[in-house]
């Protein structure tokens, strides 16, 4: 049976990236790294191009090869390997999953921290009624089935902040929302707001989640302009930024971009309520809202 070509996922694609960088701060062409490993200096750009699997030990020899003698990187390299075909949690969902909506669940997956700002409450946050609200409203033609297939996505998520796979810590989540997105309104389903603010103010006593609120009186601040992920991991891994709209996600890499998306994020925090204020803010609202 012939081999089966690899599928370039978010995990083999970071992989094959990293290597490619290793390797060229070592000073080595892609040939004297395919001649070590006994392969045809094609295989090995399929590597780099997350276009050919490669095993663990592989990526132990490679790393060795390029002098790379750090075992938190060694680790962090040939567990992504291990994991780069894993299929993720959300695939019984079909197509009704995007593209860039996977490769962000699967960020998530990986990551150790996300900061969130934006003019609606963020996915990990909502409950389904305001989910499907959101959706509904704001994506592309949509079936109601589709729309309820995303919202049950969008919920299945969340668990992340609670309980992860392997031992890992629940992801921290710091949220800065706008108090206008607070006040948003339903005519098809009445309690959707006091149901979702009550959600804030009980998912907020958890240690791993902060949420601030932008004033409505407040002064201008980069969150502005729109939404913003960021994305940390643990080491050797580099911070991402996910950015929306309409068409679905961009990604933002590399130090010197993704450090204005960072120092923008601190000048949100800066200009939003503190935490304690916040929670007054949104248990006002939620008091304030018809029964």
């Amino acid at each position: 049976m012939p081999n089966q070509r690899a599928v370039p996922t978010l995990r083999r694609r970071r992989l094959g990236n990293e290597l490619r960088r290793r390797r060229t701060a070592a000073g080595l062409e892609s040939r004297a790294a395919a001649e070590a490993m006994g392969w045809a200096e094609s295989k090995y750009s399929r590597v780099e191009n997350a276009k050919a699997k490669v095993t663990p030990q592989e990526v132990e020899s490679l790393l060795k090869f390029f002098g790379v003698e750090d075992p938190q990187v060694v680790a962090a390299l040939t567990n992504l390997a291990r994991d780069a075909s894993k299929r993720g949690w959300w695939r019984p969902y079909g197509d009704v999953v995007a593209d860039s909506y996977r490769d962000l669940l699967d960020l998530e997956a990986d990551a150790d921290a996300e900061q969130f700002t934006g003019p609606a409450i963020p996915g990990l946050l909502q409950t389904s009624a305001y989910a499907r609200e959101i959706i509904g409203a704001t994506g592309l033609t949509r079936t109601q089935e589709e729309v309820h297939a995303l919202a049950e996505v969008r919920r299945a998520r969340q668990a992340i902040l609670t309980t992860r796979p392997g031992g890992l810590a629940p992801l921290k989540l710091w949220a800065v929302v706008h108090e206008a997105a607070l006040h948003m309104t339903s005519a098809e389903q009445p309690h959707m707001m006091r149901e979702q603010l009550r959600h804030l103010l009980d998912i907020s006593d958890l240690p791993n989640v902060t949420i601030q609120v932008l004033d409505l009186r407040g002064t201008a601040h980069p969150g502005m302009i729109g939404l913003m992920e960021i994305v940390q991991f643990p080491a050797p891994w580099p911070t991402v930024v996910n950015l929306e709209n309409l068409r679905g996600s961009h990604f933002v890499e590399g130090t010197e971009d993704v450090k204005v998306f960072e120092d923008a994020f601190a000048r949100v925090v800066a200009a939003a309520l503190s935490v304690d204020a916040s929670r007054m803010k949104i248990r006002n609202i939620m008091n304030g809202l018809d029964t």
